[in-house]
């Protein structure tokens, strides 16, 4: 499935010793060595609970502040910009499925520079990112246990999920599995007794009607220059589905394993995401909400659920430990994909269970999982230490990364998409819709999210840092295939 590595072990920044070599047909199949332990189930559930975190239960709250009922909107126009890269991801996954996922597919379709750039990109985001959740989970900990520090929570949760993603993948998967099937299950309950309040059926209740979507300003009360803040500010809450990519090459059956993921996953969140915003701004006035707090706490006092604020805690913070699970989980396999292709030390392919570069089925890529656990504990002290200049920095620097990513996803999709219908049209058992032009307009909307994040001061330093930090990867991308290009010419030259 992946280029094989050259004999020379090569790091991160050493060139590979000669020309790099040609990518396989896209319906070249190679074994991972990895672990065949995540079951349908738990890809499944990876993928409706892989976005349902603390950006919906508390973020949500800017959004609504800046859009008011239009809200609905946003996350309408957001949502689907995720669910077409999603099934872009989906379709070459199921191609080709790989732990690397889309750093594979970006190298297959545009050369190695591409796949480098993407790898190393989003491993930086999801270690960097780990440090957010774990910081946040440590606070609401503290606020149940004041006696333990903050730090010790951190410690106690970073060691935990360690241990959890050296052991077995199905650990993980389990996880995951009861992780997601609770923030399902709040999102379910939360529907259910939304709806019940908006027709007045639940004890002292009157039916509140279309008073809250129209009242106030009405339904845009700060026009659509509101509704496009709104997108800005929820269209990161969707990062995170393309773990289930990365997961499914860890299953019995990849290909059809995240089909169905991909399927189930998608229209499911959408439904959770603009279900919960319809609720909640029919339920309460928009201008009930503002940034910081969670609208789900509003609501739920509202309609007298009691003790609603420590319930909605409990759930924000298992959504913490989730998003911290998989992030150490999909940061490891895609250091472990990168060092399989030769962009990465070649140490990191040690697998458990005996395994070396070539590995052995049932492994465990346990030095890939402790070396982004180091550098996530970096990020915690450097959060702990210095959250408001070095800390800072890097989280702006990764701020738009996920924009790029999903470009470059796009970008593969149309590459791959001619050669698999040339090469192995049989292989592409999941299709975009509308191919080439839902391509092309997701590339366009991602692109105007990028130029609109440009106009807005508060966004602007996210997409500046991040291209910063996207141009030296790139530069050292560069460098690499100068270098490669080079030794291939001088070997060539000296035959």
């Amino acid at each position: 499935m992946h280029e094989t590595p050259p004999p020379t072990p090569p790091g991160p920044s050493t060139p590979a010793a000669g020309p790099p070599a040609a990518a396989p047909p896209p319906s070249a199949a190679q074994a991972e060595p990895l672990a065949h332990g995540l079951k349908q189930r738990h890809l499944t559930m990876l993928g409706l609970g892989g976005v349902i975190g603390a950006g919906l239960f508390v973020g949500s709250g800017a959004g609504i502040a800046v859009a008011g009922p239009a809200i609905v909107v946003s996350y309408l126009i957001a949502g689907a910009l995720a669910m077409l890269v999603m099934r872009m991801l989906g379709e070459m996954s199921a191609a080709m499925p790989a732990s690397g996922s889309f750093s594979v597919h970006a190298e297959r379709a545009l050369g190695r520079w591409a796949g480098f750039s993407v790898g190393w990109l989003y491993w930086f985001l999801l270690v960097v990112v780990l440090a957010v959740e774990a910081t946040a989970a440590a606070q609401i900990a503290h606020g149940w246990v004041p006696a333990v520090e903050p730090w010790a929570w951190v410690l106690l949760f970073m060691v935990v999920f360690t241990v959890a993603n050296l052991t077995a993948v199905k650990n993980f998967g389990e996880f995951e599995f009861w992780f997601a099937s609770l923030k399902v299950g709040a999102i379910v309950v939360f529907l259910v007794l939304g709806g019940l309040a908006v027709f007045g059926l639940l004890p002292d209740t009157d039916p509140v009607g279309m008073t809250n979507l129209t009242g106030r300003g009405g339904f845009l009360p700060n026009g659509w220059s509101g509704v496009v803040s709104g997108v800005l500010t929820v269209v990161f809450a969707f990062g995170g589905l393309e773990v289930v990519t990365i997961a499914a090459a860890e299953t019995d059956d990849p290909a059809r394993a995240v089909g169905r993921a991909v399927r189930s996953a998608v229209v499911r969140i959408l439904f959770f995401y603009v279900g919960s915003m319809l609720v909640i701004v029919t339920v309460l006035p928009w201008t009930a909400q503002q940034a910081g707090l969670s609208p789900y706490v509003k609501v739920l006092d509202a309609i007298g659920v009691p003790s609603a604020g420590q319930i909605m805690n409990i759930v924000v913070f298992v959504a913490l430990l989730s998003a911290l699970n998989a992030n150490l989980y999909g940061s490891s396999r895609m250091v472990f994909s990168l060092a399989e292709r030769g962009e990465a030390p070649r140490g990191l392919l040690k697998v458990s269970g005996g395994g070396g570069p070539s590995g052995q089925a049932g492994g465990v890529p346990r030095r890939a999982v402790l070396a982004s656990v180091v550098f996530g504990f970096v990020s915690v002290l450097l959060n702990l230490l210095w959250p408001d200049t070095v800390f800072l920095y890097m989280l702006n620097s990764v701020g738009a990364v996920l924009l790029f990513v999903w470009a470059l996803i796009a970008a593969s999709q149309l590459r791959l998409r001619a050669r698999l219908e040339r090469e192995a049209p049989e292989a592409l058992s999941l299709r975009m819709w509308c191919f080439p032009y839902l391509t092309w307009l997701t590339l366009a909307g991602l692109l105007g999210v990028l130029v609109l994040m440009l106009t807005d001061d508060a966004a602007r330093p996210q997409v500046l840092w991040s291209a910063g930090a996207t141009a030296l990867v790139l530069l050292v991308a560069a460098g690499r295939e100068w270098r490669a290009r080079r030794a291939g010419a001088e070997g060539s030259g000296g035959t």
